[in-house]
């Protein structure tokens, strides 16, 4: 055997050892935040996959579920750069990009960042904000970067949203038009508890109380490397083809006002590829599909009255066509 023929055998074998140790460490960070929200395996597995595929991630429950205190493990785990914005009625978009400002002892202007250049920023009951203050996260969120004052200013690396809302019925609350809809990559709902993990909650063994004991276990570069493996995941014609027939379903049976834009169909395709990923494989199968099609699909389609639900589409979609 020639020398280069080694040498690729060798680099192979080094690829296949960080790919198997970073996967081992996602997996430590999901059983450490399984240990903060009880009962909410899917729910935690959904979030990582969705960071995993650079997507921002919007969480809708009542008050006092759990979505902030995902975030802020979420990061933690992760060893991102956290910061937490309160969305009110009166935040200004200068809150969350920054400002500029003039100094009298330079006589210069000099730009003052916000909270959105943070690796992972929380935007805690964003629908509490006016429709101009939601709307200031439409550039950070879609190009990684923001425009301020004429010049272009880079986010870090990574950059994340975690959104979480209120349900729309409650007072005081802005629907999210559909182009901010659009920029998360996945909804998710926590819903209440089971009764043991409630019981675990009320004696302090999980939730916030328990957020100081969570390691850090990935680093930011890390998290990168990882995304850059989610890249090169393989899907084939025949699961493209599925994904195609997904979409066109929504645009096409007359259930939902609007059916899902390109967007989306790129965003349930890095989201099948992140789940192929987590579960150890280099290649899509229609079951990856499946575990992100409904937070992926969900909060990017309005039924009609007499319409299907995102669901029920998937239930009748044939995987071969």
């Amino acid at each position: 055997m020639s020398r280069h023929e080694l040498l690729k055998i060798a680099v192979s074998h080094i690829k296949r050892t960080t790919v198997f140790l970073l996967m081992n460490e996602v997996n430590q960070c999901i059983q450490a935040l399984g240990q903060i929200l009880r009962g909410k395996d899917q729910e935690i597995r959904l979030a990582v996959c969705c960071l995993l595929a650079k997507g921002h991630l919007l969480i809708e429950d009542l008050p006092g579920m759990g979505k902030t205190t995902l975030a802020h493990a979420l990061a933690q785990v992760m060893g991102l750069g956290y910061q937490r914005v309160q969305f009110t009625s009166d935040l200004l978009p200068a809150d969350i990009i920054g400002v500029t400002v003039f100094d009298k002892n330079t006589s210069a202007f000099e730009f003052h960042s916000g909270p959105v250049f943070s690796q992972l920023l929380l935007a805690d009951e964003i629908n509490r904000a006016s429709p101009r203050t939601q709307s200031a996260l439409l550039e950070a969120m879609e190009e990684r970067q923001v425009s301020v004052d004429g010049h272009t200013r880079i986010l870090p690396e990574p950059f994340f949203v975690v959104a979480t809302q209120n349900p729309v019925f409650q007072e005081g609350t802005f629907p999210l038009p559909e182009s901010q809809l659009d920029r998360f990559l996945m909804r998710l709902e926590l819903g209440y508890p089971d009764t043991e993990s409630e019981k675990a909650i009320l004696r302090g063994e999980a939730g916030r109380n328990e957020l100081g004991s969570l390691p850090e276990i990935l680093t930011a570069a890390q998290l990168v490397e990882a995304q850059n493996q989610i890249l090169s995941i393989h899907l084939g014609d025949m699961l493209l083809d599925y994904v195609m027939r997904l979409v066109s379903s929504t645009r096409e049976a007359g259930y939902f006002i609007t059916g899902l834009s390109p967007r989306a169909g790129l965003a349930l395709v890095q989201a099948a590829k992140a789940w192929a990923w987590m579960d150890g494989r280099d290649y899509v199968i229609p079951e990856d599909v499946q575990a992100v099609f409904v937070a992926v699909a969900d909060h990017r389609l309005k039924e009609r009255e007499q319409g299907k639900s995102v669901r029920e589409l998937l239930a009748t979609t044939q995987v071969m066509g």
